[in-house]
């Protein structure tokens, strides 16, 4: 169960990050639980674990890690499609 809970907090860090960056992600729901925990792992190694804690997550951290991640995809892809 806690692995379940874990990509569910997860998808919900991506999707609140997408949003506030303005940005999708790419891979939808995948992605968005990609960045969720990608982007937890970025901003408990930047900023540590404090904060209310769900699901594993440190939430705060784990926000703004998914927000720095979601900002460099979204700088990636635009350079890709601005070399086509």
């Amino acid at each position: 169960m806690s692995f379940i809970w874990s990509l569910i907090v997860g998808g919900i860090l991506g999707w609140i990050g997408s949003l506030i960056v303005g940005k999708d992600i790419p891979g939808g729901v995948i992605g968005n639980i990609i960045a969720g925990i990608i982007g937890a792992w970025i901003g408990s190694a930047l900023l540590g674990d404090w904060g209310p804690e769900i699901g594993g997550y440190s939430i705060i951290p784990a926000l703004i890690g998914a927000i720095i991640l979601i900002f460099v995809i979204s700088l990636v892809m635009r350079a890709l499609r601005k070399a086509d």
